[in-house]
């Protein structure tokens, strides 16, 4: 010690004796720390601190040479391996280069000195040998290191950053202690090492600046062709670790929307192209280890041809198989792990940090309660609690980054090989999993790898931060903390048991969401009828039945969430309770104080995080364990042989001889063929079905597994399948399938496959785009498109798989003609025809019989005939049935074509229209509070106030008990105490109980009124809203957005709340211990609002972008996956690969910033939280004086917990922004335009009206929405009570439409209508529609009981249905079901043929009987029977009825009393038919058309 003391006060070079025995003393290593606290005054407790001279010449100056010289390996490794390129020498590397090399020369010209001094017989100490030679080693090191990179091409270098950083921070203390000594002494002792150490100080700063510049991007690098490539890659090292890079982005989003040209393009290392090639070989590499047992099993079956020798070698290979098949989980570990690792080693550096600010805080605590210790303590620990939140921040994030991107990248490697895949497989393993199980494979089980990533690390980290926390609990309470772990050990399986029963209520309440929807979508199918028949109370009444159950399940789920909340919140606090009562229990000298109870709380909320999330990690193994094998399994499949089918030439044409094996049964499914087909030939292949036609094409193809014989094909291959495959693109993307334009011989091909009428009908011609499975098109016209794809591909042979059997009769002729015939587009080509059509055997070369995989015989047309065997039985089989089909599109194809076109125009608008509803207003927020009730909204803000309230109270009594003077060693009342703790914080627990609880009620109250409203507004709008608005949009705004007001938005405003009402209270606690705090307040909510603007913005567009970009993905691969046989036939395979990865990459282009938006938001909020705490303790520290222990520990534990709910809050902002929409969508269509009431007070009609059915139109006009032209103009006429009258008239007279006006679908534009002399316009709907009947034209069932079709309101007696149905003619049809009445008819009534549907509308009719009926007869001829049997009822039931009939068909009419025959929406004519007739006008000349004239 005092040898020490001396040492250091008269720094005397020449006392060297003395110098030189303590210099040994200090290199001794084992005792060299100890000379750190050798003098304690001198280093601690001083106000003016020092470090020893040893311990700052050795330790100090060492740290950086050591940081350097174990980074250097494997840094060396991963340059060796990065090669981007050099750089070329800039400036900023000359001076970089150039210090490093003054610094190298300063740190030698320090050991020359020592040289120096040792030849003049003053022995300097060894350390000053040493010392200068690694500082100097290590200099010229970096030196060198900078000049390395920059021939590798890293533009920016965190390994140096962080060297150069080391080096300032050691060199910060001697720099300090010289300026100290200097000034104690009044003069400079070792004038020269002060002078190098000056030039020392200021080079490494000099360095670490420039260090922090990046340099250009490298030279000779490949030339990136992206426009818009990301700028991670040439970002510095700083950029990198704070996420900097990506603030352009952020801001760009907050002042416009972001669209899909705005994304940077994607790392090279992150394309699917990259991580599938590196995946897929892997893959192989794995199945290649299993490869060497199944070849035996090849060479075996060759060698025994005879015996049973197969058997027996099968038998043996099955026994090695099973021990090993080739593990997928292995290949990506290949392929990932590595990358994934260094993500964890980031999470361990974190973990352990996490534990040091526990510690921290003990010694702040310490340092307040000890009134004499230096101020600098204070300052210290403030500053490294700081910079440890800081490192801590970074290292999280990193972590993060890492995790996401190896998810994402799992994703696109998982989805680019199952891709893959899927179109090598074999069909008999397409045939195990359906083309949805497939899709799922890739959707579902790929993004459970995803999410797994994220958390995997939890798996150790967990149990790590469980063990650590544990630890230092012991240390700071001993054994009792085991009473707080039990308590938190017990929760979870409390949690879990509430887990499950919600998932249970889940599935129960996406049942009625299914079949509410389920319902709303038949109800707007058939919203017409509804109104015509005025049932839309019933209707109303029965989803309403469903959302009342719905809602139900929601509130029980609501019940066990607001418990699951109150576990959570009150956890730790029930934890801290019984470990704070047993530590004080069981002993009293234990003495609780402010240390203690508050460590251990911060030490209780990091170990609340593991618990909570490692059941969730293992639940999610769990799951993606099973994804694993599943996706495996798939990987694993049989693929085809691509060597089956031999390309090379041939002899003249094609040879065939197959045996084949299909489907792997045993028995060959075609055997013993030999067929040898000439070139240009035209071949017919007929036979009965299942006979193995399409078989044989598939041979022919390659996709059959061959069992012997070869099979040989010349030329390029087109096929056109029997069902055709149309992809979701244009039109004439579909027949191009990827060959160069050639615009005439686009347009021979149309006209050869007679498509060009098609085009005319389409809304954009060949432009138009075809959905999903050609939907857009009829069966006849996708068939046509899928031949003239094989036209246009001019290859040399044609397989076509009975391409004539979907188009019509006449089509088919022009296509055999112009295309496939002797004279058509294709003479000259090879040309194999699958066939069903007699008609056009005569004309082809040769015929192929096929009779149960065998050829029965084969020849022309004449020669078969005469031998009259099989072929002569066939063709008189099939000459009879041979029938006409009409393809002609009928009505509803072209309204349905009307209806893509208008979809397509929507869609554009869509996008738009969201940006705008982005601004979100806040009157959106005040609609849904007004929806929940002001009232319900002002007590949850008061109970949040009193949660918080108590839980503060609850911790300020803690503080204040930890203060409690200390008297003969024990502390007085701890019962007293421990029961108003406990008291305090139950009551925050069961606030917060009650708050979630009311909360969700008043979501439900709601949900509830915001769809009453919906649906109520829904069955009053008029019908032109349902023509002109697509179903989907409207069910959607019945899904979509009432889930959303359901289940999102309850719970992201309980999460708003919490986190809002957490960090408002921190704020409350910390200035209440030091209003000082007040004044930084300001800035730094500046800063948290100008983040949280930005990401939020940011954020929701990139959601946006991504949700719409990954659709394509699976409706492209389902698409493939249907259609692997054509894309194999034409060689597309490699294209689609090709047309897949891109899909995927533009999805992951919007998902990468998307990660990375979340990165940059963490370091932001989290910095703004670790001033928080920085100030929190920097301010206590100054205010020490006049602080309690206590106070400082409750206000800097509170400071410590805030960075996490400053974070939720940005998060749940933003969640609530995004879903909030959803109200404004769903008042938006609770407010459109309604039609007129439909009951008027006071002015309904007379209970027996109408009682004569008189119908009069006076001068009365019409319009079916504004701004169209009048449908009906000026109609006068008057139909008398009983009359019979027929209307007729050419298509778009008007005739429909004044059925309609009749019911007032249609209100007048002038005029009136009379019914019985009332004005219709004047009663209310229902009455009006109530008291008329009509039989629609099209047939409207709803999925329901029978009885709930004919009678919704339970008007009837049973008698009453029986009789109607008995004269409707189903009463037979009816009493044969064992259900009779309680028939359940499918949707749309699917379950009954055409003809009962229209007779079940007859029995509505008749049940009704009122004095009018409306008949508006079917257009289309249903069958004459259903016909005759409605106009007969009608004629014997309704006599005496006032009787109006739409006809299509003359001879039901012409025994009416009189015929009405209406021209462009005026009466031409109206009078007996016999007088119609006779005088020639219009309807003489319809009858004549009729043959009825």
């Amino acid at each position: 010690g005092p040898s020490f003391y001396l040492f250091q006060q008269n720094l005397d070079t020449t006392s060297s004796s003395r110098c030189s025995s303590w210099q040994r003393f200090c290199l001794s290593v084992n005792k060299l720390l100890l000379s750190f606290f050798q003098d304690s005054n001198l280093s601690v407790h001083t106000d003016n601190p020092d470090l020893t001279p040893c311990f700052q010449n050795t330790v100090l100056a060492w740290i950086p040479s050591i940081y350097l010289w174990s980074a250097l390996p494997f840094y060396l490794l991963y340059l060796k391996h990065n090669k981007r390129g050099y750089i070329v020498l800039s400036v900023l590397s000359r001076f970089k280069t150039l210090f490093g090399v003054l610094l190298w020369c300063v740190s030698w010209a320090d050991l020359f000195y020592s040289f120096h001094e040792l030849l003049q017989n003053r022995t300097p100490p060894p350390v000053y040998f040493v010392t200068p030679l690694i500082v100097g080693i290590t200099m010229l090191l970096a030196t060198l290191l900078i000049q390395y990179e920059r021939l590798r091409g890293v533009q920016s270098s965190g390994v140096l950053i962080i060297f150069w950083f080391l080096s300032v921070l050691c060199a910060v203390g001697p720099f300090r202690s010289k300026i100290m000594t200097t000034a104690a002494q009044g003069h400079v002792n070792e004038r020269f090492r002060f002078t190098t150490f000056y030039i020392y100080f200021a080079l490494i700063i000099m360095e670490l600046i420039l260090s922090c510049f990046k340099e250009k991007p490298p030279f000779f690098s490949p030339v990136s062709t992206d426009s818009n490539p990301c700028p991670e890659l040439t970002s510095g090292f700083l950029s990198r670790l704070t996420f900097w890079w990506f603030t352009s982005m952020a801001i760009l989003g907050y002042k416009r929307p972001i669209e899909d040209k705005d994304l940077w393009s994607l790392n090279e290392d992150d394309t699917s192209k990259a991580i599938v090639q590196q995946l897929t070989k892997e893959w192989d590499k794995e199945k290649a280890k299993k490869e060497d047992v199944t070849y035996v099993k090849k060479s075996n079956n060759v060698l025994n041809h005879v015996g049973d020798g197969p058997e027996e070698a099968e038998v043996l290979i099955r026994d090695k198989k099973h021990n090993r098949k080739p593990s997928f989980l292995k290949a990506l570990l290949r392929t990932f792990g590595a990358y994934f690792l260094i993500g964890s080693f980031f999470k361990l550096i974190q973990d352990l940090l996490a534990f040091v600010n526990p510690q921290l805080l003990s010694a702040l605590i310490g340092f307040i309660k000890n009134k004499d210790a230096p101020a600098w303590w204070g300052f210290l620990i403030a500053a490294l609690m700081f910079i440890c939140a800081v490192l801590q921040t970074l290292m999280l994030h990193q972590h993060f980054q890492y995790s996401f991107v190896t998810g994402m990248r799992l994703r696109t490697g998982i989805t680019g090989v199952i891709y893959r895949k899927s179109l090598v497989i074999t069909n008999s393993a397409k045939r195990s999993s359906t083309v949805g199980e497939i899709v799922n494979l890739m959707s579902v089980d790929a993004q459970r790898f995803m999410d797994l990533v994220a958390f995997l690390n939890m798996l150790w980290s967990a149990p790590l931060q469980i063990f650590l926390a544990l630890y230092f609990l012991w240390q700071t309470l001993g054994p009792s903390v085991l009473a707080g772990v039990a308590v938190m050990v017990l929760l979870i399986p409390f949690n879990a048991a509430i887990a499950m029963k919600t998932r249970a209520f889940q599935v129960e309440q996406m049942r009625y969401k299914d079949s509410r929807i389920k319902l709303m979508n038949e109800i707007l199918g058939g919203i017409k009828v509804l109104k015509l028949y005025a049932w839309e109370p019933s209707f109303s009444e029965k989803v309403l039945e469903i959302r009342k159950n719905e809602l139900r399940v929601l509130k029980k789920s609501a019940y066990l969430n607001s418990l699951s909340s109150f576990a959570w919140i009150s956890a730790p606090f029930l934890v801290a309770l019984t470990t704070f009562a047993v530590y004080v229990s069981v002993d009293e000298k234990n003495i609780l104080d402010a240390e203690k109870a508050f460590v251990s709380l911060s030490l209780f909320n990091i170990l609340k995080f593991p618990l909570s999330m490692l059941p969730q990690v293992i639940s999610y193994i769990v799951q993606t364990s099973v994804s694993l094998k599943r996706i495996q399994q798939f990987l694993s499949h049989d693929e085809l042989d691509p060597n089956s089918v031999e390309t090379k030439v041939i002899a003249p044409g094609k040879d065939m001889s197959i045996s084949l094996n299909y489907a792997n049964k045993k028995t060959p499914i075609l055997y013993f063929i030999n067929l040898l087909v000439p070139t240009g030939a035209l071949v017919a292949v007929v036979g009965h079905v299942g006979c193995g036609k399409s078989s044989l094409m598939s041979a022919l193809l390659g996709e059959m597994e061959k069992l012997e014989g070869e099979v040989a094909v010349k030329g390029s291959v087109a096929y056109v399948p029997q069902q055709a495959w149309i992809q979701n693109a244009t039109l004439k993307d579909n027949i191009l399938f990827g060959q160069a334009p050639n615009e005439q011989k686009y347009q021979n091909v149309l006209e050869a496959c007679a498509l060009k009428t098609d085009l005319e009908v389409l809304p954009g011609g060949d432009q138009t785009e075809i959905g999903e499975k050609g939907i857009n098109l009829s069966g006849g016209q996708r068939q046509r498109v899928s031949l003239a794809r094989a036209v246009y591909s001019n290859s040399d042979i044609y397989l076509l798989d009975d391409p004539l059997s979907a188009v019509d009769s006449h089509v088919a002729r022009h296509i055999f003609d112009k295309v496939i015939g002797p004279d058509g587009v294709l003479k000259g080509k090879t040309r194999i025809l699958v066939t069903h059509g007699i008609s056009f055997l005569p004309q082809v070369d040769h015929i192929v019989v096929l009779g149960d995989g065998k050829i029965s015989e084969m020849g022309s047309y004449q020669d078969l005939l005469k031998q009259n065997k099989a072929f002569a039985e066939f063709l008189r089989n099939y000459a009879l049935d041979e029938d006409i089909r009409e393809d002609e599109p009928t009505g509803i194809e072209l309204l349905f074509l009307k209806t893509c076109l208008f979809l397509s125009t929507t869609i554009y608008c869509t996008n738009q229209l969201w940006c705008v509803i982005l601004q979100v207003k806040l009157t959106v927020f005040w609609q849904y509070m007004k929806a929940v009730g002001p009232v319900i909204c002002f007590v949850i803000c008061f109970l949040y106030c009193c949660q918080n309230a108590a839980a503060i109270g609850a911790n300020v009594w803690l503080s204040d008990w930890t203060n409690e003077p200390v008297i003969n060693g024990t502390q007085h009342n701890t019962a007293m105490r421990i029961g108003v703790y406990a008291a305090l914080g139950l009551l925050q627990g069961l606030i917060v109980l009650i708050t979630s609880f009311t909360l969700a009620m008043g979501g439900i109250k709601a949900a509830r009124s915001l769809h009453a409203a919906l649906l109520e507004n829904k069955f009053h709008t008029p019908q032109s809203f349902y023509d002109t608005t697509p179903t989907g949009r409207i069910i959607n705004r019945f899904s979509k957005d009432i889930y959303v007001i359901d289940e999102v938005i309850p719970p992201s405003i309980l999460m708003f709340l919490g986190t809002f009402f957490t960090s408002l209270s921190t704020m409350i606690v910390i200035i209440a211990s030091t209003p000082l705090f007040a004044v930084v307040i300001v800035p730094l909510a500046i800063v948290y609002f100008f983040v949280q603007r930005f990401y939020v913005a940011t954020s929701r567009q990139l959601k946006r972008l991504e949700s719409v970009s990954r659709s394509p993905i699976y409706s492209h691969f389902s698409e493939t996956v249907s259609g692997t046989s054509v894309i194999r036939a034409y060689g597309r395979v490699k294209s689609f690969i090709d047309i897949s990865d891109q899909k995927i990459d533009e999805n992951q282009k919007s998902h990468y910033p998307g990660i990375v938006s979340n990165r940059w938001l963490g370091i932001r909020v989290e910095f703004v939280g670790n001033c928080i705490v920085l100030f929190a303790a920097l301010f206590a520290v100054i205010g020490k004086n006049s602080l309690n222990p206590g106070l400082v520990g409750l206000s800097v534990s509170y400071a410590l917990q805030v960075t996490l709910s400053l974070n939720f809050m940005v998060r749940a902002t933003s969640e609530l922004e995004t879903n909030i929409v959803a109200v404004e969508r769903i008042k938006e269509y609770s407010e459109t335009e309604t039609e007129a009431p439909w009951a008027i007070e006071g002015k309904s009609p007379p209970q027996d009206w109408p009682s004569k059915g008189e119908v009069e139109f006076v001068n009365y006009s019409a319009r079916y929405r504004k701004g169209l032209d009048l449908v009906l103009k000026g109609l006068n006429l008057q139909v008398h009570g009983g009359e019979k009258i027929g209307i007729v008239g050419r298509t778009g007279a008007g005739k429909s439409s004044m059925t309609l006006c009749l019911f007032r679908i249609l209100e007048a534009a002038k005029g009136e209508i009379k019914i019985d002399g009332v004005k219709i316009a004047e009663i209310g709907l229902h009455d009006l529609r109530s008291r008329l009947t009509i039989i629609p034209q099209d047939p409207v069932l709803f999925s329901g009981t029978l009885r709930m079709n004919l009678d919704p309101f339970n008007k009837y007696s049973d008698e009453e249905i029986w009789k109607a149905l008995e004269l409707s003619h189903l009463k037979t049809f009816v009493s044969s079901q064992p259900s009779m009445l309680e028939y359940e008819c499918s949707e749309g009534g699917e379950n009954l043929s055409v003809g009962q549907r229209q007779l079940v509308c007859l029995a509505r009719a008749l049940l009704r009987k009122t004095r009018i009926l409306i008949l508006d007869e079917a257009t289309a001829a249903i069958d004459l029977e259903t016909d005759g049997l409605i106009q007969m009822t009608i004629r014997t039931q309704f006599e005496d009825c006032t009787v109006l009939t739409i006809a299509h068909r003359l001879n039901t009419i012409m025994d009416y009393t009189r015929v009405l025959v209406l021209d462009n929406g005026t009466v031409a004519e109206f009078d007996t038919p016999a007088n119609l007739i006779a005088s020639k006008g219009i309807f003489y000349s319809m009858a004549k058309d009729a043959g009825l004239a």
